[in-house]
């Protein structure tokens, strides 16, 4: 079993700061690919942020250059410091992490539980 416990989520004012983390435990041969997802409530699951186990990232538009997502690779573990955070950043923010569990098993998506963060005076 793989388990993503995300943490760092919370209430914050306008034009504050809060970083999110999230660990991926258990049965891991290999972490590639790390990101950020957030759902509103009747809305589909949108990315915020991705980052490959090489460094690479990608930003949605609507977070580009207030957010930066990075990783600590020997702990398994991504990050996403959220910046200038607005009223419409309030929802709720998934962990992903695409791993091998084996040397020679297949690679697959894993969600955190989830995290609120809500933005508000």
């Amino acid at each position: 079993q793989v388990q993503l416990v995300e943490s760092g989520g919370g209430l914050v004012q306008p034009g504050g700061s809060l970083r999110l983390s999230c660990a991926a435990s258990g049965s891991i041969f290999s972490v590639y690919t790390m990101g950020w997802y957030r759902q509103a409530p009747g809305k589909q699951r949108e990315l915020v942020a991705t980052i490959t186990s090489d460094g690479s990232t990608n930003y949605a538009g609507s977070v580009k250059g207030r957010f930066t997502i990075s990783r600590d690779n020997a702990k398994n573990t991504v990050y996403l410091q959220m910046n200038s955070l607005k009223p419409e950043d309030t929802v709720v923010y998934y962990c992903n992490a695409d791993v091998r569990r084996t040397v020679l098993g297949s690679t697959r998506a894993y969600w955190g539980q989830g995290t609120q963060v809500t933005v508000d005076s």
